[in-house]
Parts: C-alpha cells; structure tokens; sequence
C-alpha cells in the first residue's frame, strides 16, 4: 500500500468517526427529549407507588380533588338555613349590632 493510500484510509477513518460522533450526539440530545417528555407524561398521569415511594396522583385527579375543596368553601360562604360560616357571621353580626349599635346607623 502506498502513503497515498494509507492517507486515504486515514481520511476515510476520521470522516467515518466524525459522522458516528456527530450520530452521537444527536442520539443523546433525543434521548434527553424523550426522557423529559416521559416525565411530562408521568406528572399528567400519575404515577402509582411502589416500595418506599408514595403514589403521586395525575393532573386531572389533582384538579378534581381543587374542585371538590373549592365547592365545599363555596358551600360555606352562602347561607343555608345555619349552618354555613355566612350564616355564623350574620349571626355575630346580628348579635353585635344589637350589643353594640353601630352610631353611624
């Protein structure tokens, strides 16, 4: 083999692992993506537990359980007959007004 042919091969060589690292590279930049998009899809969905690790609920069950909290601070803030907070305060209001005239009134 000739100098010119080894410098070929050589060539040859240094493309060929340029294009593998470049390859690289790229297989690691879409393994980083996917593997954030697998944690995106593990926090939408929840994930179930497993040995020393409680289960972390999904984001719709999450929201569920907001809406369930807030109807129930809803329910409180409108009177209904005595036993909501609202009705607590027009009684203390109530109360008060009577204890304690308000002179402005």
């Amino acid at each position: 083999m000739t100098a010119e042919g080894i410098a070929v091969l050589a060539g040859a060589a240094a493309a060929g692992a340029a294009v593998l690292a470049a390859a690289w590279r790229g297989v690691r930049a879409v393994a980083r993506v996917v593997g954030r998009v697998d944690e995106v899809v593990d926090d939408w969905q929840g994930t179930p537990s497993r040995p020393g690790v409680e289960a972390r609920p999904g984001v719709l069950e999450r929201l569920a359980g907001i809406e369930a909290r807030v109807t129930r601070i809803e329910h409180e803030m409108k009177p209904n007959g005595g036993a909501s907070l609202r009705d607590a305060v027009n009684r203390v209001d109530r109360r008060t007004a009577r204890i304690a005239p308000d002179p402005e009134e």
